[in-house]
């Protein structure tokens, strides 16, 4: 069993990117109390990162390591799938469910260094939920619309 240091400081180095460029949309999903929040965005950016590094290392092939991205695009529908709950007619989580596939999408490009679209993704992420609220309209017990986090 060898211990390469230098490998041992590129994956941390990876997973601590992922987990910083989590940090804005976990941070506004903590401050309005919605549920997911400083925890669960940044392990699931870093799970995904996780799980793309350990694939790149093991598998050569390219459909093998796409494999690996599928099964992590998979999970994270089933995480978001438990996000999404409808009460009283109305359906909520959707857009904390669609965060946290956005911020595993983060960590898969991260450990692929693709720093640039992480980077995107996290500010892009960071606008819709800190500033989409000033443009929906208040749901009210009387309308039928939506209500999406």
């Amino acid at each position: 069993m060898s211990f390469d240091v230098d490998l041992v400081y590129f994956h941390f180095t990876q997973l601590g990117i992922a987990f910083v460029l989590a940090l804005p949309v976990a941070l506004n999903r903590e401050l309005n109390d919605k549920g997911a929040g400083l925890r669960t965005f940044p392990l699931v950016a870093i799970a995904s990162c996780a799980f793309i590094l350990v694939g790149v290392d093991i598998f050569e092939q390219a459909d093998a390591q796409a494999r690996v991205v599928y099964g992590v695009i998979t999970g994270m529908g089933f995480i978001g799938g438990g996000a999404i709950v409808k009460h009283a007619g109305r359906v909520g989580g959707t857009a904390t469910a669609a965060g946290l596939w956005n911020t595993g999408a983060i960590g898969v490009s991260v450990a692929y260094s693709r720093y640039e679209i992480a980077l995107v993704l996290s500010v892009i992420s960071f606008f819709i939920f800190q500033f989409s609220g000033l443009l929906k309209p208040a749901v009210t017990p009387e309308s039928e619309s939506t209500n999406d986090d």
